[in-house]
């Protein structure tokens, strides 16, 4: 059974209330982010092209599992559609999907290569390295096919030339996984702009994952 979250103003707001945050730490840049999360009744989603500080619960969006919204529906949902429901297809265990745009981690998307094991943080994400898509132009089916793949033992992607993607079971662990994203490419960043990083084990990084297995639980 897929992991699901109400739908009801709390969560809404809660949607709202991430978009925001994202912004005042430097996340994402004006509204160029979205979320989504999987409920029993379909998927809610931001709305596009709405200022965060004047969206309201009522205005998020609801799309279904599979198949186009209603293009009579007003506000739209975020041109990113297709993407939140392929990651949610992919993975039935998360219920919260997260993009946006921080500055770091977009940066080395445009290199289009993995974030390497170069600190234990990358097993937050599932594995030994944070994978990158090819590119794709944003809100079309080929970047959907592109993330579905990427996520499917991961709970991270870049993507390339534009931003980067996360999951959670819970909003609040995909967030705090965007965040711990971000951090990550920034480490890597000022690593390889002196020097060449020494990268961890798999043995280390297979016992970096079984200790993330129990994290917080």
């Amino acid at each position: 059974m897929a992991n699901v979250l109400p739908d009801n103003t709390a969560t809404r707001q809660s949607m709202i209330d991430a978009c925001i945050w994202m912004g005042q730490a430097g996340i994402n840049h004006g509204s160029s982010g979205n979320i989504s999360v999987r409920t029993s009744g379909g998927v809610l989603i931001t709305p596009s092209a709405v200022p965060y500080a004047e969206m309201t619960p009522a205005m998020i969006c609801q799309i279904p599992t599979t198949g186009a919204p209603d293009p009579k529906d007003t506000p739209k949902p975020s041109t990113e559609w297709q993407f939140h429901q392929s990651a949610l297809q992919a993975r039935p265990d998360v219920a919260a999907v997260v993009h946006a745009h921080p500055p770091h981690a977009t940066a080395i998307s445009t290199l289009r290569k993995p974030i390497p094991a170069i600190h234990y943080m990358v097993a937050a994400f599932g594995g030994a390295d944070v994978p990158v898509t090819d590119y794709a132009l944003f809100g079309s089916a080929a970047l959907a096919g592109l993330v579905a793949s990427a996520l499917q033992a991961r709970d991270a992607c870049l993507l390339a030339n534009h931003g980067a993607i996360t999951l959670g079971a819970t909003l609040d662990q995909a967030l705090w996984r965007m965040a711990e994203l971000e951090n990550l490419t920034r480490i890597f960043t000022i690593a390889v702009s002196t020097g060449d990083p020494v990268l961890l084990t798999e043995a280390e990084i297979a016992e970096a994952l079984e200790s993330f297995a129990s994290y917080g639980r």
